[in-house]
């Protein structure tokens, strides 16, 4: 006689080993996060302490009894970070928006217009992402130099203002956009550059403010190129200002305002980061599938 088959225990085991499958992935996350994230709590407690309290710790502590707010104050008036947030944010607006405008173009010329040579001129154009780019500090410092732009906004925006990935990306969304509303458009007698404003952006939306985002993101990180093209304060951006308030501000000692000036520096992209990180993924996942 043949044994009969219990799948009442067959299912329980099942939920017992996807129930010790979901614990250890969880609790795997979980160290995870604490990994990631202490460092950003670090900062902000020790932007919270007192001088005097933070250097009298031989032994760091993981929290604070009488926090403070004289580092922040600290912060905006020994240096002139106000003025750094205004660079950075001129910086980073109008090189993205020129960006924007540039790559755009370029992936719909890439996407839907047909040229001689279109092909090889855009593998030649993806090789360029091999280079590293170091060399291409180089050539723009020679550049922006020989132009006499050291210590100027212009000389700051224009090595930035184009991106082969972001071409790339873009490239890709627009070739998802079925032929036949091109050649339609055509039809009615629509131009290239209203069927692109009219049909293609609108499309394309998500990726396009992924694109913005992240550029928004590299330009208020950007570090390398301002510190080597600007020797004039009245054009340091936050990132090389950090420097600066390093060096001649609070001294290299006064770690909790420094700690103090990191945080409201790193406040907007996390804020900005924690809104749209749902059209970044978006964005992102669109802009590598085809079909």
């Amino acid at each position: 006689m043949e044994k009969m088959i219990d799948y009442s225990k067959i299912e329980k085991n099942a939920k017992a080993r996807k129930t010790v499958i979901n614990v250890i992935t969880y609790a795997l996350l979980i160290f995870w996060a604490v990994i990631v994230l202490f460092p950003f709590y670090w900062m902000l407690l020790t932007s919270v302490k007192s001088y005097s309290s933070y250097n009298s710790e031989y032994i760091p502590k993981f929290y604070t009894l009488s926090p403070t707010l004289q580092n922040y104050v600290d912060a905006f008036t020994t240096v002139p970070l106000g003025r750094y947030f205004t660079n950075t944010v001129i910086f980073t607006v109008v090189t993205t928006a020129i960006m924007l405008v540039v790559i755009t173009l370029a992936a719909f010329a890439f996407a839907r217009l047909d040229f001689k040579g279109k092909n090889i001129a855009f593998v030649i154009f993806l090789s360029l992402m091999m280079i590293p780019n170091e060399l291409v500090v180089i050539t723009n410092f020679v550049t922006i130099t020989n132009l006499n732009l050291r210590n100027t906004f212009p000389g700051l925006i224009l090595p930035s203002v184009t991106s082969v990935f972001y071409i790339y990306l873009l490239k890709e969304n627009f070739e998802q956009i079925p032929d036949s509303l091109y050649y339609a458009a055509k039809v009615d007698g629509t131009s290239d550059l209203k069927y692109l404003l009219k049909v293609m952006i609108p499309i394309s939306k998500p990726t396009l403010i992924t694109i913005t985002i992240l550029k928004v993101i590299e330009c208020w990180n950007s570090y390398v190129w301002p510190r080597l093209i600007t020797d004039d304060e009245n054009y340091y951006l936050v990132s090389n200002g950090i420097q600066e308030i390093r060096e001649n501000g609070f001294g290299r000692e006064n770690i909790p305002a420094m700690m103090a000036a990191v945080v409201v520096i790193s406040v907007p992209l996390i804020v900005l980061f924690l809104i749209f990180r749902n059209k970044v993924m978006e964005g992102v996942s669109r802009g590598g599938t085809k079909g």
